[in-house]
């Protein structure tokens, strides 16, 4: 344990201009109050005045380290104040102080000397005080505190005492777009740095299956501060007035000591709910406007998948029980059977366009944006424009995905304009704001939007259909090992999204081999380096070699993200062998003419693709060249 670890610049103040002692006092117990571990300040200060009535803790030069060790304190604590004005601390004091260091630590044990002595030892050098005095911000003042303290002491704890712990002193929030890999291992990454570290770390994942290990509101009020770890929305109104860090998804796996640090510090501004959340977030930590329309999206996607995915193999299970001789032009609902598969499959796949619209709009807006962006999406999949309705037709060429995903964003921002508009109303209104003026103005609005261009959007609809449609031999197996290679460049990011949008968009629109070449290239990379662990195992660390066995699983369930942490250890290596197996098998797939009518599902819907055989085939081809030339390149492992 270092003396920094106990300071944050949320616990510093600097040129204060306080003329008491009881000034002095109060403003050292607001400081020492921001690190959550006091429970009662007014017992604090008690203790504080009980220390400076048995002597003045005055030291020389300026400077007072004002102490306590009391019960109310649950883990120890170090506060800095600087004063504008030197000032007469107590009447018995030989000089004035101008530069005041709070100690709190808990009743039990000594732990409070052993601070005091680490920090006396530190502030003997007459030069680091001056440069204590010379720091512009708190940032700066404590980053002098730590590089005096490294270079006097390094890394050697200052007390052998167990330090105390209660509560959790970073909390973290996850969430990846699908839910399934990225959100548990951002997660499992910051809860071990936090351990490493020696800051207790709980963290919340917003998986596909629901928000698991939820935060308490006593543990929000006691901890240093929150990261959110997010590439979709998450609620973040019950953080108001804590100091809440804004970061991708991927920092928490990559860079979680980084994230951290920031809170531990204090270099984490302080968030504050309704009008100032969104801001909040869009200036977060490489949060981009770009990476914004990127959140939103993936939350339609995310949203609008369970539909396709259930409806999709319901479909494609009707196709596979039913009779095609019966009656051709009717395939998929000849028998009972089929027609109730594909009736209820449709039900839920019909409603994907409305569901993609609607979650992109709340993501934008809350809540008020749903119905408005439901209908904006329904308007969308029915292609509804003002001649049809002029010649009593309510629906024409339907504008799919990209209707749908214009309907969303539009939905959104016009909601948001509407919140913007109408917020000067008289308090007494904002009942019916978002039960009348929202719904009711928003629905208006985007209806007129949808209406004025689904007709331009039905021709680019149909356009990009019969592009797909038309390609033929080369173009279609180029096609498929584009969108499959893609799939591997960067295991569930950007690209591999681009791409996957991509498929299920082909999905929507009726072309079923694009999807089938997207989902075979996602599941090309953790099974390549399987692979290559189990045949080729002295080019991996052990522990690299017992991972690769669950990559077998996380392959053949279409879970890329498998491959993220061999490809963040050797980018170099591991990226171009996946890419190069992933568009091999996307291409041959293609060749092969592989449909499939499910947007996942890995092995577990192989049986309703077309040529199920060849697809193997694909997929274990693509997979064993990208293992021989990921153990082509890779060298020997240091064991």
């Amino acid at each position: 344990m270092r003396i920094t670890e106990l300071f944050t610049a949320h616990s510093i103040a600097l040129d204060a201009a306080l003329s008491t002692r009881d000034e002095i006092l109060d403003k050292l117990v607001a400081l020492q109050a921001t690190h959550g571990n006091i429970t009662d300040t007014a017992a604090y200060k008690k203790a504080l005045l009980a220390r400076e009535d048995e002597a003045s803790t005055y030291v020389d030069n300026g400077i007072t380290v004002p102490h306590a060790r009391t019960s109310c304190v649950t883990r120890p604590s170090l506060a800095a104040l600087r004063l504008a004005e030197p000032v007469q601390y107590n009447p018995e004091d030989d000089g004035k102080t101008d530069l005041l260091f709070a100690i709190a630590a808990p009743e039990n044990g000594s732990l409070h000397m052993d601070m005091l002595a680490r920090l006396m030892q530190m502030l003997m050098n007459e030069e680091f005080v001056q440069t204590l005095r010379d720091a512009k911000t708190p940032a700066d003042f404590l980053q002098v505190i730590d590089e005096r303290e490294d270079a006097q002491f390094g890394e050697e704890s200052f007390t052998q005492q167990e330090i105390p712990q209660t509560g959790y002193r970073i909390l973290a929030v996850t969430a990846c777009p699908n839910g399934i890999a990225h959100t548990y291992m951002a997660a499992e990454a910051l809860t071990k740095t936090g351990e490493k570290l020696g800051l207790a770390t709980k963290v919340e994942t917003n998986g596909s299956d629901g928000a698991k290990n939820i935060l308490t509101a006593e543990e929000i009020a006691a901890c240093d501060g929150i990261i959110i770890a997010a590439d979709k929305n998450v609620q973040t109104a019950r953080f108001d007035g804590k100091p809440v860090l804004f970061a991708r998804v991927d920092d928490g796996i990559h860079k979680p000591e980084e994230l951290i640090k920031k809170v531990a510090h204090g270099e984490v501004a302080v968030f504050h709910a309704d009008a100032d959340a969104k801001a909040a977030q869009t200036s977060g930590a490489g949060d981009t406007v770009g990476h914004s329309l990127y959140k939103h999206l993936m939350n339609g996607v995310s949203h609008m998948l369970p539909f396709v995915v259930g409806g999709g193999i319901m479909i494609a299970l009707a196709f596979l029980l039913d009779d095609y001789t019966i009656d051709p032009a009717n395939f998929g609902m000849n028998t009972p059977v089929a027609a109730f598969f594909k009736t209820v499959g449709g039900a839920a796949f019909g409603y994907m366009l409305p569901i993609l619209a609607g979650f992109i709009a709340m993501s934008i807006a809350d809540r008020p944006g749903l119905a408005v962006g439901f209908a904006g999406g329904v308007l969308a999949m029915n292609g509804t424009n003002f001649a049809g309705l002029a010649a009593g037709q309510t629906t024409g060429v339907s504008g799919g995905f990209l209707a749908a995903l214009l309907a969303g964003f539009a939905a959104g921002y016009i909601v948001q304009f509407l919140k913007k508009i109408t917020d000067k109303l008289p308090a007494s209104l904002n009942g019916i704001r978002p039960m009348l003026i929202y719904p009711l103005g928003g629905i208006l609005i985007v209806g007129a939007v949808m209406c004025g261009i689904n007709p331009a959007m039905g021709i680019i609809n149909n356009a990009v259909a019969d592009w797909l449609n038309a390609l033929g031999g080369s173009s279609r197996v180029l096609l498929g090992a584009i969108v499959a290679g893609m799939m591997s460049v960067d295991m569930g990011g950007p690209v591999n999204k681009a791409a996957y949008v991509f498929g299920t968009a082909a999905l929507a629109s009726g072309n079923y081999e694009v999807m089938a070449a997207v989902m075979v290239g996602g599941m090309v990379p953790p099974i390549a380096i399987a692979l290559s662990t189990t045949f080729c195992p002295q080019k991996w660390t052990p522990d690299e070699r017992r991972n690769g066995i669950v990559n077998y699983v996380m392959g053949l369930c279409f879970v890329s993200e498998g491959a993220i942490p061999y490809a963040a250890a050797d980018p170099l290596r591991v990226l171009p062998s996946c890419i190069v197996g992933s568009a091999v098998s996307g291409a041959l797939s293609m060749l092969f003419g592989c449909a499939l009518r499910a947007p996942h599902g890995g092995i577990f819907v192989f049986p309703v693709v077309d040529h199920p055989l060849l697809y193997v085939a694909a997929l274990a081809v693509g997979s064993v060249a990208g293992a021989v030339i990921l153990s082509l390149l890779k060298k020997d492992a240091q064991q």
